[in-house]
């Protein structure tokens, strides 16, 4: 779960069905601004003490976003857009830090799930996107924690030992 593509598309899943819940007309600010911000994060470069930091953001982002679907009230414009910026924040720094541009060109279009989302939501089956939601923020949180964990095999450097 270190890779360049998959923390970032995973973020980018999540944070397509949070968009799934948000109004129709905030989809035009907050798909650019998703794609806009990671792309221009993405040119930087971290040092590479920040890397943990980093991938634990990512997977906090995951969180965030999967979360979101839960919310009583439907997520507003400036909270879409808002949420858009701080995923694109750490899908960009993840691939700065462990990835390359072509991992940007992978994760960005895992976005457009909030299309097949909405069409779900519309149809009164959110349930299943809350269900989906669920799963990823459980994945993310197990991914955030494992490297912490001491003498957890395949986080140790001499661990065939």
């Amino acid at each position: 779960m270190r890779g360049g593509a998959l923390p970032p598309a995973l973020l980018a899943v999540a944070l397509g069905l949070a968009l799934a819940f948000a109004p129709r007309r905030t989809l035009k600010f907050t798909l650019p601004t998703f794609a806009i911000v990671a792309a221009l994060v993405s040119l930087w470069r971290p040092p590479p003490a920040w890397i943990d930091a980093i991938f634990l953001g990512c997977w906090i982002g995951v969180i965030a976003c999967a979360t979101c679907v839960y919310l009583p009230a439907r997520l507003g414009p400036r909270g879409a857009v808002g949420l858009s910026a701080m995923a694109g924040v750490f899908a960009g720094a993840v691939i700065a830090a462990a990835g390359s541009p072509v991992d940007l060109v992978k994760a960005l279009p895992w976005v457009f799930v909030c299309a097949p989302a909405a069409w779900i939501v519309a149809h009164r089956r959110g349930v299943a996107i809350k269900v989906g939601a669920g799963w990823l923020a459980a994945v993310a949180v197990l991914a955030a924690t494992v490297p912490f964990a001491a003498g957890t095999p395949g986080y140790e450097a001499d661990h065939m030992q």
